[in-house]
């Protein structure tokens, strides 16, 4: 999605791909589910995976204990550290291994496509994707290889599909709205879905591509997950099969700081979770009935039946921000900008764009709800989904201290769209079952501990661990306030070229972190031939001797997503590894040290002060005991025996 307004929804086309096998399953699952008014029959443990970037690159924290929370009395299979930045690449990714031995794939998690596709070795027009495994440090072009998978089996062409030119395999075609496509053939095989999952591996039928384009043809991520409804929906499939309830979930991270999980079958409802009915016939996408938005608690004076043109109101996990009809836009656009008048309106950071932007907000995004105002969405049941600042709005990524609207017209389509932006630190339920949609207001980013999971194994289920394996970074700290960041960053720089540049690089680290350079040290180098070995110390801000989770989580986050940028002078490096250390395991003497000094310094000064006095006082006092007038009678002294 190199897009930045990408819209990840697919076209309404009716691509026919109906597969034998699947029907096969279907009219097993029913026979089955006979008499039972759940066709996934009894409640299933949830399948847990992660939602990823694509350049996970750093060392697991300590487990720390697990809380209770939202899993209380329940044990979903598999807890995931997750990585996002929504407005990085436009979208959220996790893994999925295929075929035996796996083949492992980032695959964009779309509940807007119902086929979940991947690059096929014999694709005539696929990108370049750079996603990058867990276990492998360098970057990869993933493509799925039939030949080397010992259960792949073709799906043979057959009078339910549309077949390929050789009549010989079923083939599948999806178009998207950002004008983007992807087309190839079906194929079956084993699909795991990591260690952490309950869920044994299953077999289930996907697409194996041989043409994509647009975006789809440029984006980091190899293919897509489809979790929408559709005989190739991975989520049909294995409902179908009875191994998830049908209902799956999904917690996007808030801005800056990342994290999310995303869950397959069913999960305790939080009590406190609102819900919108959600209408199978009414569009082949997840809907809700939106009738109203409030700004700053004041409706907007529009027709609620403007929420339901077209497609109604739409939720897609693969779209970025989110769209309004015209007329909703103008007025949402109106309403915000008049509670925010006393900021300064500024270009957008991309000139291709007529962005809103507002200048003067501060940086602390906890302290956006003091400016900007709160937003409610009421649904039709008369409940309201209420989104803070950053549900609306995103960073300009030239100005310091600004922020643009997220929100933008959906052109001359009247369907308004919901993309992740709406849902960040948001649990949004898909329960396709009793055709509802709920939300819920989390912090997405340590929302795998609140599911009161045990220890985590390792994320990849692949064969061989690599002898240098970054692990994925921060969704959660360890409960206490951070008393120092150490980081070790490998340099492609041998030593005596890069020493002269030590003190620039610490800077660099620095501005790209957003912190003030003072905070980032060297405390260690070791020469490694033609590379250097650097381990960097990052500390609290001025006086302060700690720092809290958030800030830390966010340092850690920028440097595992290798926001820090290096000159071509100084080559590129590789974190491999960093770990935290509660104020405890700083030293008294250390974190007062400036204190100390000072202190004995004063001490000085007025020790050498009150000397000088008492020296001058002395020797005026003998002075004066010296001089006496020439009349003046003294004291007879006797003479000493000769």
């Amino acid at each position: 999605m190199a897009s930045r307004r990408s819209r990840r929804l697919g076209s309404l086309v009716p691509f026919a791909a109906a597969v034998v096998l699947l029907l096969l399953i279907a009219s097993a699952a029913a026979a089955a589910a006979a008499g039972s008014p759940d066709r996934a029959g009894p409640a299933r443990p949830p399948l847990v995976l992660p939602l990823t970037l694509a350049y996970p690159n750093a060392t697991r924290l300590p487990a720390s204990s697990a809380r209770r929370g939202l899993g209380d009395g329940h044990n979903p299979n598999a807890r995931m550290r997750l990585h996002d930045d929504l407005l990085t690449n436009g979208y959220y990714t996790t893994r999925l291994y295929i075929g035996t031995p796996s083949q492992e794939f980032a695959l964009i998690v779309d509940s807007g496509s119902t086929v979940t596709y991947v690059p096929c070795a014999t694709c005539e027009q696929c990108g370049n994707h750079q996603s990058e495994s867990p276990n492998i440090i360098e970057a990869h072009d993933p493509r799925f290889q039939p030949d080397l998978s010992s259960t792949y089996s073709p799906v043979k062409c057959n009078v339910d599909c549309t077949c390929d030119n050789e009549r010989s395999q079923c083939t599948y075609e999806r178009q998207y709205a950002e004008m983007s496509s992807s087309s190839g053939v079906l194929g079956e095989d084993i699909m795991s879905f990591g260690k952490e999952s309950e869920l044994k591996p299953q077999r289930a039928v996907f697409g194996c591509e041989n043409t994509e384009t647009g975006d789809l043809f440029s984006q980091h991520a190899d293919g897509i997950m489809g979790l929408g409804r559709g005989q190739l929906s991975i989520m049909d499939q294995l409902v179908e099969k009875g191994v998830i309830s049908d209902s799956f979930s999904l917690c996007y991270g808030g801005m800056d700081v990342g994290g999310g999980t995303m869950v397959l079958g069913g999960m305790p409802a939080p009590p406190d979770m609102v819900f919108s009915h959600s209408n199978p016939v009414r569009s082949p996408y997840y809907n809700i009935e939106l009738k109203e938005i409030h700004v700053a608690g004041k409706a907007l004076r529009l027709d609620p039946k403007i929420f339901n043109s077209k497609h109604g109101t739409v939720l897609d996990s693969g779209t970025t921000y989110a769209y309004l009809p015209e007329q909703a836009f103008v007025a949402f656009k109106d309403a915000v900008t008049n509670k925010v008048n006393s900021l300064k309106k500024i270009r957008g950071p991309d000139p291709n764009y007529k962005d809103i932007c507002f200048a003067g907000a501060g940086r602390n995004v906890s302290q956006l709800s003091e400016v900007f105002p709160d937003v409610d969405m009421v649904f039709g049941n008369g409940q309201k989904l209420s989104l803070s600042p950053e549900n609306y709005l995103f960073r300009h990524s030239k100005v310091e201290g600004a922020y643009c609207l997220g929100v933008f017209q959906n052109g001359k389509d009247p369907t308004t769209l919901l993309g992740g932006i709406v849902v960040r630190n948001t649990l949004v339920t898909y329960d396709r079952h009793n055709e509802k949609i709920g939300f819920w207001k989390t912090n997405c980013s340590e929302l795998w501990e609140r599911l009161h999971i045990s220890e985590v194994p390792s994320s990849a289920p692949s064969d061989s661990e690599g002898d240098m394996a970054p692990a994925p970074a921060p969704s959660g700290l360890p409960e206490f306030d951070v008393g120092l960041i150490t980081v070790d960053m490998s340099i492609n720089v041998t030593y005596p070229n890069l020493k002269p540049h030590l003190h620039e690089l610490a800077e660099l680290i620095a501005k790209e972190l957003d912190i003030d350079s003072r905070q980032v040290r060297v405390m260690n180098v070791t020469s490694q031939g033609n590379s250097t070995l650097i381990k960097w110390g990052i500390f609290p801000a001025g006086h302060s001797n700690s720092m809290t989770n958030t800030t830390a989580m966010g340092i850690i986050y920028r440097l595992t997503q290798h926001h820090v940028q290096l000159p071509e002078n100084l080559g590129s490096y590789q974190l491999l590894e960093w770990n935290v250390q509660p104020l405890s395991k700083r030293s008294w003497f250390r974190d007062h040290v400036v204190s100390i000094l000072l202190g004995i310094l004063l001490v000085v000064l007025l020790t050498l002060s009150a000397l000088l006095v008492l020296i001058v006082w002395r020797k005026k006092f003998r002075g004066q005991a010296a001089y006496r007038p020439v009349d003046s009678a003294v004291p007879e002294q006797e003479l000493q025996p000769l």
